[in-house]
């Protein structure tokens, strides 16, 4: 464990080697940030005009540009852009990562090109002093480095100097070039509330993809159901009855079998129907939702009032989300409630879709006890939708959704 621990430290020592290739990378790195590090601060140092904070706000978008590509060019590091679209100048200068990338170009990349301009020079001065035994003897006679023919003991103190200078000075780039690093991924990329933002509206995009993939598919299959198996099924049916009618000297047993056999296909039509019926219903794609719902509220057990107050078409899945949700609520009505009568309205208020949901059933409604209301729930959130449920012992039982027009 000792030999691993002097292993690190002498790699590490030779990193910061003057000649080794991380030196010389880092040395590259913050010289090509001393001349992106001064612009502003003598741009406004020139007379004060009127234009002066726009073209400074410029300015630092096009310094941040430079940055970023210095950054991805020379350490491989990719610093994320503005999050969100782009804004008016109003917006952009009370928006807090405008101020960020001011203080990087007005505060922080100064101080760091200032800094990284004197630690080059030392390191320079560091090899002309180092070197001082090679160029000495070109000095006229009678300068105070050069007197005598041989090394003198100001040659020796200079010479080691300059070497202790090129040993010490490749860290302190090392550590200016770690602390520009720093500095750009705070100041210049977004912060931790922004990046979050941004992957809500990533996810909530994502989420709205899947529920629109998730309808296409139910859509496909619905489609593959009536076109495909269904239409083989009504084949089947019909060619059963027409021998159950034509085939009058038939064994009665064979008879018996044709009969049953009839009777199955038409049983299995009618499950294949409401199977389809259950994925996407052909009306709502063909009629809308106003149709649709009429055709639930036919079918219910329960009398339903149906009233729809929709002047515009909604989005293709809100409206498969409308649809299921009173389906099943009504489904649940007929099933829990112990209903006489349902009062169902639907209307479109200020770009969302508000369901009313209205039954004179015994109440006790509780989402806990598994009576379906929190798929009812869930169904709406997956278009951000919501779902309020009031249900007090012995009625009215009130289901209140509202779902965006468009996702």
């Amino acid at each position: 464990m000792l030999n691993s621990a002097l292993r690190q430290v002498r790699d590490r020592g030779a990193e910061h080697l003057p000649w080794s290739a991380a030196s010389r990378r880092d040395a590259v790195f913050i010289a090509a940030g001393v001349p992106l590090g001064l612009p502003l601060i003598l741009a406004l140092s020139m007379p004060k005009s009127g234009v002066l904070l726009p073209v400074a706000v410029l300015c630092m978008d096009l310094l941040t540009i430079a940055q970023r590509s210095r950054f991805r060019e020379l350490r491989g590091l990719e610093i994320p852009g503005r999050v969100g679209p782009d804004a008016g100048w109003v917006v952009r200068l009370r928006s807090g990562f405008t101020w960020r990338q001011a203080g990087y170009h007005f505060l922080a990349a100064p101080a760091l090109a200032i800094g990284s301009f004197l630690v080059l020079a030392v390191w320079g001065a560091g090899l002309v002093m180092a070197t001082v035994y090679g160029w000495v003897s070109f000095l006229p006679r009678g300068n105070s480095l050069r007197y005598g023919t041989g090394w003198s003991v100001t040659d020796a103190g200079i010479t080691v100097a300059g070497l202790a200078l090129l040993l010490a000075v490749p860290w302190v780039v090392a550590w200016l070039a770690r602390l520009d690093e720093r500095a750009a991924r705070a100041l210049l990329g977004p912060n931790r509330a922004e990046v979050l933002e941004r992957r809500v509206e990533d996810l909530a995009e994502s989420r709205a993809g899947v529920v629109d993939a998730a309808d296409a598919e139910r859509r496909r299959i619905e489609r593959d159901l009536h076109d495909g198996a269904q239409q083989r099924l009504v084949s089947l049916a019909m060619n059963l009855g027409l021998a159950r009618r034509t085939l009058k000297d038939v064994p009665p047993e064979a008879m018996q079998v044709i009969v049953e056999a009839h009777q199955e296909a038409q049983a299995a039509i009618a499950e294949l129907r409401d199977l389809v019926r259950g994925l996407h219903p052909v009306v709502l794609e063909d009629r809308g939702l106003d149709a649709a719902l009429s055709g639930i509220a036919a079918r219910a057990p329960v009398p339903v009032r149906l009233t729809v107050d929709l002047p515009d078409r909604i989005s293709p899945t809100v409206e498969a989300v409308a649809y299921f949700t009173v389906s099943e609520a009504l489904a649940n009505v007929a099933k829990h409630a112990r209903a006489s009568r349902v009062d169902l309205s639907v209307r479109q208020e200020f770009g969302r879709v508000r369901i009313v949901i209205t039954d004179d059933g015994v109440g006790g409604a509780d989402p806990s006890t598994g009576t379906g209301l929190i798929g009812l729930r869930k169904r709406a959130a997956s278009v951000d939708g919501t779902l309020a449920i009031t249900s007090p012992l012995g009625g009215p039982t009130v289901i209140t959704v509202e779902l965006p027009c468009e996702l």
